[in-house]
């Protein structure tokens, strides 16, 4: 990353955030954590196959659809606003990256995006707690392993919260919590 780039307020609270994150948990089992996290939310897998899961338990099925249709169109949707916005994944030589990215690009963090239309899909189902806990080690993951920056973070989680509230409210009355 350019200096002429870092120099900018926002780009050096990130770059700091990111950097304070590898400080504190980089040689800590918090990395493998964040790679079996980040592994289970790659293509929102983990998510998607909980809602089959919990649809094939035969209770409160419509909800577990909503949920596993939220969580599909969640990641779609990120996946095109990568495509459209394009920005790149962070670039640190003192931060590089500890796993494996399918693109260079970042914007929004679809880990994040899906993760958080599962907290909204399966909150009533599974504990909000428990959601909002798996929510907060996605986040960290990828900020931890250095693919995605901050920001890349906080707007997957607020189009994925939009998003699965959205299609929770279309579902109708057994799928809205």
């Amino acid at each position: 990353m350019t200096a002429s780039l870092i120099s900018s307020r926002p780009v050096r609270v990130e770059v700091a955030v990111l950097g304070a994150c590898r400080e504190l948990l980089g040689g800590t089992p918090f990395v493998p954590a964040a790679h079996a996290v980040s592994w289970f939310g790659e293509h929102a897998r983990g998510w998607l196959v909980l809602g089959a899961v919990g649809w094939a338990s035969g209770r409160r099925r419509q909800e577990w659809a909503a949920g596993a249709a939220g969580v599909a169109l969640a990641h779609a949707s990120a996946v095109v606003a990568k495509r459209v916005v394009r920005r790149a994944r962070p670039a640190l030589e003192h931060v590089p990256h500890l796993g494996g990215v399918h693109s260079g690009l970042s914007f929004p963090s679809a880990h994040a995006t899906s993760t958080a239309a599962a907290v909204v899909g399966y909150g009533p189902m599974v504990g909000r707690p428990v959601m909002v806990g798996a929510l907060g080690a996605m986040a960290v993951s990828r900020v931890l392993l250095g693919v995605h920056w901050p920001s890349d973070v906080v707007a997957g989680a607020l189009l994925g919260s939009a998003v699965g509230a959205g299609v929770r409210r279309v579902a109708g009355p057994g799928a809205a919590a």
